[in-house]
């Protein structure tokens, strides 16, 4: 990224892809995360690189309910461990919520290097799949968990999701509040509440929230969640992508 000005008008984007190609280097990221996250990165272009109003509301609605649950987890994959591995321990501390790893693509080595990336950021605790707790209907190998962490957890956040564990950890009774630029996603539209945005940006904002709201009653935090409806706030996100320019 050194030959590339700042006021290179796709520098941040560069930018983002030279973290996820570190990431595979590093063996915290699969190669199949470069293609997921080209995804992600064309679904960012037709929202306008912008955190948008329909965002916001999902992450006030998140926090929310973050902020009620009994046993909330943060669920890590590859690709968010390399973008946002700082802001993911700050969530996690501040919501009292472990970190626990959970990834597609099966590896030790890799579900290590995301430990132990996590850890470098000031993880203390970071949980790791076991095969003493699994989901259930889910035959991918994400349905490997930790008892105490996602098979735990009433509510889990998991920016990044595939739309398989999100709609099996909705099957189960939990609540799935995620992060994902495609609206029209299984994970978008299987989710409980989801912020479509970029992760890198949703993530420092839900911090933010946590601060504002952590000291709100529980009745105040339950009518920001009544008052949300994800199947609309989808609508509005997809109706802002195929508005005219």
């Amino acid at each position: 990224m050194s030959d590339v000005p700042e006021s290179h008008p796709r520098y941040v984007s560069l930018k983002l892809r030279d973290t996820i190609v570190a990431g595979v280097e590093s063996g915290v990221t699969s190669i199949h995360g470069l293609m997921a996250h080209g995804r992600g990165e064309a679904f960012d272009y037709l929202i306008g690189e912008e955190t948008q109003p329909f965002a916001m509301d999902a992450i006030r609605a998140g926090v929310a309910t973050l902020l009620l649950a009994k046993h909330p987890v943060v669920s890590v994959n590859g690709n968010v461990a390399a973008l946002i591995p700082g802001e993911l321990v700050t969530l996690g501390n501040v919501l009292k919520a472990p970190l626990e790893v959970n990834i597609f693509h099966a590896s030790k080595e890799r579900e290590a290097a995301i430990q132990a990336h996590l850890r470098k950021h000031g993880a203390v605790d970071v949980l790791m799949p076991t095969t003493d707790a699994q989901l259930s209907f889910i035959d991918s190998n994400r349905k490997f968990v930790h008892p105490e962490g996602i098979f735990r957890a009433d509510v889990v956040f998991v920016p990044l999701e595939d739309g398989d564990r999100c709609e099996a950890l909705q099957k189960m009774g939990k609540t799935v509040v995620t992060v994902d630029l495609n609206p029209m996603s299984r994970t978008a539209t299987g989710a409980g509440i989801t912020i479509v945005d970029n992760v890198v940006r949703a993530l420092p904002l839900l911090i933010q929230e946590v601060q504002a709201l952590k000291k709100t009653a529980p009745i105040l935090l339950r009518e920001i969640v009544s008052q949300y409806s994800n199947d609309n706030a989808l609508q509005v996100a997809i109706q802002w992508i195929r508005r005219e320019r």
